[in-house]
């Protein structure tokens, strides 16, 4: 991956995601370390943060090199300087731009004209850094992903996008409840059927989420207004009323199956109050993990670090 664009999970091979979560879990391991030493990552964030921002910057810090972040009215992405300049005179800077943008066009505009490697910290169409997170934290707890079953319940946004690539290129059987129009994008469920093809992932959709949750090992939501859809907020609340993830729902999943929200979460609406609480939510879990692979990541893109397949 050293010296590669990151804007899509399916950027990634099968054994490239299985080398970065071998990373991630022996450099989680170790800690601090001065892999990326005089190396510098720029942040370009056009929304608020918090996992993503402090999980870059505390990366680079403990891999030995230094993050600088960029707020919204600092850049002014396409407004106050056109996204090319602004990628070009970063290049003369920095060794990697992480950004997190409104539009993927913007991701990919950076990723064109910048010399340095650009990582989508999240777009409108994917947030690839937080599915392969999840991809650990779910190996982490079931010791495997290959033939594991993922449901998802609400909208196909960014998140379930990144998830459905990331599942059919690892072998997790994919499936997603949704109310109809507010399906993932046709050209995403095209392209994870393609890819489930080689590795042998079931890819499912539908609008009932007790078809989508029954027998799953892992449950898996997200809000139901992300980001910019602030507008939509309250239609969206009624056409999802019959999605929220509570506990009717959650047991008809297995007895182990682990629940799953990227936060931050809207308690009483995608989740029931208190579930995320529960001995089956390993949210923190995630949240700790963006940390831990994007520091994988970053080693591969900027120090050429690989692991074996063994390790995994």
């Amino acid at each position: 991956m050293k010296g590669k664009d990151f804007l899509s999970v399916a950027d990634l091979s099968s054994e490239d995601i299985r080398l970065i979560i071998s990373n991630a879990i022996e450099m989680k391991a170790e800690g601090w370390s001065t892999l990326l030493s005089e190396k510098v990552l720029v942040l370009v964030f056009e929304k608020p943060s918090l996992r993503t921002r402090v999980s870059f910057e505390i990366a680079m810090r403990q891999l030995g090199g230094y993050a600088v972040y960029l707020s919204p009215a600092e850049v002014g992405l396409g407004k106050r300087e056109a996204t090319a300049d602004v990628a070009q005179v970063l290049t003369r800077y920095a060794d990697a731009i992480a950004a997190r943008t409104f539009s993927h066009e913007t991701v990919e505009t950076l990723a064109k004209y910048a010399g340095v490697p650009v990582i989508n910290a999240l777009s409108d169409l994917e947030h690839p850094c937080q599915a392969l997170a999840d991809l650990l934290t779910i190996y982490e707890k079931k010791g495997t992903l290959e033939g594991l079953t993922l449901a998802f319940v609400g909208d196909g946004n960014n998140v379930s996008q990144s998830l459905m690539l990331a599942a059919a290129l690892t072998g997790v059987n994919f499936r997603i409840a949704s109310p109809s129009g507010y399906r993932v994008k046709q050209s995403i469920w095209d392209l994870a059927h393609e890819l489930a093809s080689d590795s042998g992932a079931e890819i499912f959709c539908t609008e009932e989420p007790s078809l989508a949750v029954r027998g799953a090992d892992i449950v898996y939501t997200d809000v139901w207004a992300s980001m910019g859809q602030e507008a939509e907020a309250p239609e969206r609340r009624k056409i999802f009323a019959g999605y929220q993830v509570n506990e009717r729902l959650v047991s008809l999943a297995k007895a182990d199956a682990i629940l799953m929200h990227p936060l931050p979460a809207h308690h009483g609406e995608e989740v029931a109050e208190n579930i995320l609480s529960g001995a089956q939510s390993v949210v923190l879990d995630q949240a700790e993990n963006r940390l831990h692979l994007q520091k994988a990541l970053l080693a591969g893109m900027l120090g050429g670090l690989e692991i074996p397949l063994s390790n995994y």
